[in-house]
């Protein structure tokens, strides 16, 4: 069965880059990709009681600019390197960004979402900025890749993956993380950043349970001390030029305990490398 992927867009240069990272970093996997755009008629609030419908003269002049830009963007992608594995569908839904993902992630049965981190430029309609960590939190269904604005594929070689150590790891949470190392053949760094002293006998356990899992893999185990785990990631992987950032986003442990939301945000607007968020989806 082809791999599904939903590439929500709003038609901005920076998702037009998510776009393309997604086809290279998929690019020897026979793919289904779907192309979400959400459109919102003017004069009309999504939370209010006043909703614009089909017929009506905003309804169908915002569908079709969004039906428009769709096409356009088409023509666009008609312009990058033929990949018969790869196959395009394209969705165009009057919907808040969020709640038309749930719908498609349901209806299409998706594997895997991948969008830009930054939206349209000094706009009130920016989509993938704000919106891209509110899908990297809420969506849970399934994981996500953000890719910065302007970055350019390349093979990760690399992906760090930070932890505290302190939940027991599940083979099918952290499945995507050495899918993209096995078909890229990039190494796995752990880092943790030591807060209170040596791992207790629980940590050294689940640690022991991720070597285990990581077995046939490239992988290696890092600690930093005395830094702050906003600073030791970015500090580690650019003194390393890594290529990815795997996190793990479990219910109730927002990307495991290790982090904060302020971090979240932090790393979701200001990655230089793409954010891959692994999710529980039992």
């Amino acid at each position: 069965m082809n791999k599904r992927i939903l590439l929500p867009t709003d038609y901005s240069k920076n998702a037009l880059n998510a776009i393309r990272y997604a086809f290279d970093l998929y690019k020897d996997v026979r793919c289904d990709f779907y192309f979400l755009n959400t459109f919102h008629a003017s004069g009309y609030s999504l939370d209010s009681l006043m909703v614009a419908e089909a017929g009506e003269r905003h309804y169908e002049a915002a569908k079709l600019e969004s039906t428009e830009g769709m096409k356009r963007l088409m023509e666009i992608l008609r312009l990058h390197p033929d990949n018969d594995k790869h196959t395009f569908h394209t969705i165009c839904t009057f919907n808040a960004l969020l709640v038309a993902i749930e719908e498609v992630l349901k209806a299409k049965d998706i594997d895997i979402i991948v969008m830009g981190t930054k939206g349209l430029t000094d706009s009130t309609n920016a989509i993938l900025g704000t919106n891209t960590v509110g899908v990297m939190e809420k969506i849970t269904q399934c994981p996500v890749i953000a890719v910065p604005a302007d970055f350019s594929f390349s093979r990760p070689k690399e992906i760090v993956f930070p932890t505290d150590y302190k939940t027991v790891f599940r083979r099918k949470e952290l499945y995507y993380m050495f899918e993209i190392a096995k078909m890229h053949n990039s190494g796995i760094r752990v880092l943790h950043i030591e807060k209170r002293g040596k791992l207790n006998t629980g940590q050294e356990n689940n640690k022991a349970l991720l070597e285990d899992m990581m077995q046939g893999l490239d992988y290696s185990f890092h600690t930093l001390k005395k830094v702050k785990v906003s600073q030791g990631i970015e500090a580690f992987t650019d003194s390393r030029g890594s290529d990815m950032i795997a996190f793990l986003n479990r219910k109730h442990f927002f990307f495991s305990s290790i982090l904060s939301n302020p971090l979240v945000k932090e790393i979701g607007y200001d990655s230089k490398i793409p954010i891959l968020v692994l999710k529980d989806n039992s």
